[in-house]
């Protein structure tokens, strides 16, 4: 026995099945010369105005500004740069921590690095504010070294006396 015609497995008509599978062929077509249109007009318009490449600094800079990265970006430059800060001397035994609220936090090596600092306090805030438009800092924190804890181990015991 002869196997039954496809239209008839699928339960499909034969006289609506020329127009569909027409229909599906100029879809394609049509796709393709929209495809075809967009870039013949890309060809055409390379090189105008407002089509030519930008530096990649103003596309970043673009960015950090919409993105309100600009404060970040000028704590970074500051650590970059804090040797004309505070000079190159100080610089060596001091390093800015973080900036938080407004508040400046730098840690320097020892003590007597500590005193230096907080005497130039009111000048290294004129210096930040004159440097680094637009970054605010209310106040500057002057920290010495981190102290050493003497305890063994993850767990310390408190000792009774």
């Amino acid at each position: 026995m002869p196997n039954p015609p496809v239209c008839d497995i699928l339960k499909l008509d034969q006289r609506k099945l020329p127009a569909e599978v027409f229909e599906r062929i100029s879809h394609r077509a049509g796709l393709r010369k929209e495809r075809e249109r967009k870039a013949r007009l890309a060809w055409e318009n390379f090189g105008k105005p407002g089509r030519d490449p930008q530096k990649v600094g103003n596309i970043f800079g673009l960015i950090a500004t919409q993105g309100k990265w600009t404060p970040h970006l000028k704590i970074a430059q500051m650590q970059n740069h804090w040797d004309q800060v505070v000079g190159r001397e100080n610089a060596m035994h001091t390093y800015p921590v973080a900036l938080r609220d407004g508040i400046l936090t730098i840690r320097c090596d020892s003590p007597a690095w500590t005193t230096t600092l907080n005497y130039m306090i009111p000048e290294l805030t004129r210096i930040i504010r004159e440097k680094l438009e637009g970054l605010t800092i209310n106040e500057v924190r002057v920290t010495g070294p981190q102290q050493q804890s003497f305890s063994r181990g993850r767990i310390s015991r408190r000792t009774r006396y």
